[in-house]
């Protein structure tokens, strides 16, 4: 494994299940934005429940292909159409993605990563790759990053191959120089291998590889498994 990182330059590193655990994050987050709508639009929440809003969410979703990959784009549009349809005030949807988006990057992430990217930062050029929406300089690992990209600013999510990319170039680097960890055999490794970058899956929760998939250069169950 310890010829993974030689001659690499650029580490990319997804973000959610990645270095922390997403459901719970996501779940506090839409409960903090669902307590504020019982206050901020009363009638609009008794109307709704939490699985009712995500299941407006992805159809608004569906009415925006072009948009959806930008999450908190998305998470507004939606409150704004849902607020207006209440006969609350559409703009009241920015305050909700305020609240929403205090508690999503209220993380906790694993313990191996912050000792790991510690020793990183000083070696190799770190940039985060994420389909979220974290401001991850409001997260206790933003430090640790000298860039970041999420879908938003790549007009793409991944499996596309636009925010890799992107890393690549802010970096001056070449694929073959470049090294990406992640958790997602699609959205992750695969569009990663497919430009040249080395992989490490970061198989947290001991799942199984696709077969139809190219396996990843290495597998790892915590950061703490790869060479220092």
């Amino acid at each position: 494994m310890r010829e993974l990182l030689e001659g690499i330059r650029l580490i990319t590193i997804d973000l959610d299940d990645t270095l922390w655990p997403c459901a719970p994050v996501i779940r506090h987050a839409e409960e903090s934005l669902y307590r504020w709508l019982e206050t901020a639009a009363p009638a609009l929440a008794a109307a709704h429940d939490l699985a009712s809003l995500r299941e407006h969410r992805r159809h608004v979703a569906s009415l925006r292909p072009h948009r959806a990959h930008d999450l908190t784009w998305l998470r507004r549009e939606h409150l704004r159409l849902l607020l207006s349809e209440y006969g609350y005030a559409a703009d009241l949807a920015d305050e909700g993605v305020h609240v929403f988006r205090q508690a999503r990057n209220r993380v906790e992430p694993f313990g191996d990563v912050a000792p790991v990217l510690g020793m990183w930062r000083a070696r190799y050029l770190l940039v985060s790759l994420t389909n979220g929406n974290v401001d991850l300089h409001r997260t206790p690992l933003g430090g640790f990053f000298h860039h970041h990209v999420d879908a938003a600013m790549a007009g793409a999510a991944k499996p596309d191959p636009a925010m890799f990319l992107r890393a690549l170039a802010h970096a001056g680097v070449e694929p073959g120089r470049a090294l990406h960890l992640g958790d997602d055999p699609v959205r992750d490794i695969a569009p990663a291998r497919s430009l040249g970058m080395r992989t490490v899956w970061v198989n947290r929760a001991n799942a199984e590889w696709p077969a139809d998939i190219e396996p990843a250069d290495s597998e790892v169950t915590s950061l703490g498994e790869l060479p220092g």
